[in-house]
């Protein structure tokens, strides 16, 4: 089975830093995508930031675009979120989220899968920004 193991989560001031890591724990071979979606108190679930195989592909909702970065380090199979400059409306549950499936480029941007196609979730990590 897969296991998705988050980590780096916890309270900031604005405009701080927070590096978050989601390492990918059994058989999970092959090309996938990783996401980092987040949930504020009621608020629905929103991507944040997409990367998908050894990480040439990547997206970054516009809302963090220029102050979040996503990497990922595939010798340790972990993908990493980098957020800096960070703001109140930051605030929320962040979940990583693993599928099989492939983006689509059209349009002139990368489209990655929707919520529903991601097969497994991590336990999500709190972050607050105050």
């Amino acid at each position: 089975d897969v296991q998705l193991v988050e980590s780096g989560g916890g309270s900031a001031q604005a405009g701080g830093s927070l590096r978050l890591s989601c390492a990918v724990r059994g058989s999970m071979f092959g090309t996938y995508c990783m996401v980092w979606f987040r949930q504020a108190p009621g608020s629905e679930r929103e991507n944040v930031a997409a990367i998908y195989g050894r990480g040439g592909t990547t997206d970054l909702a516009s809302s963090v675009r220029g102050r979040f970065t996503i990497s990922k380090d595939n010798a340790k199979n972990t993908i990493h979120l980098q957020m800096n400059s960070l703001k109140p409306e930051d605030t929320g549950m962040y979940y990583c989220a693993i599928t099989r499936s492939a983006p689509a480029f059209y349009g002139g941007s990368w489209h990655f899968p929707e919520q529903r196609e991601y097969n497994y979730w991590g336990q999500g990590t709190q972050v607050t920004v105050s």
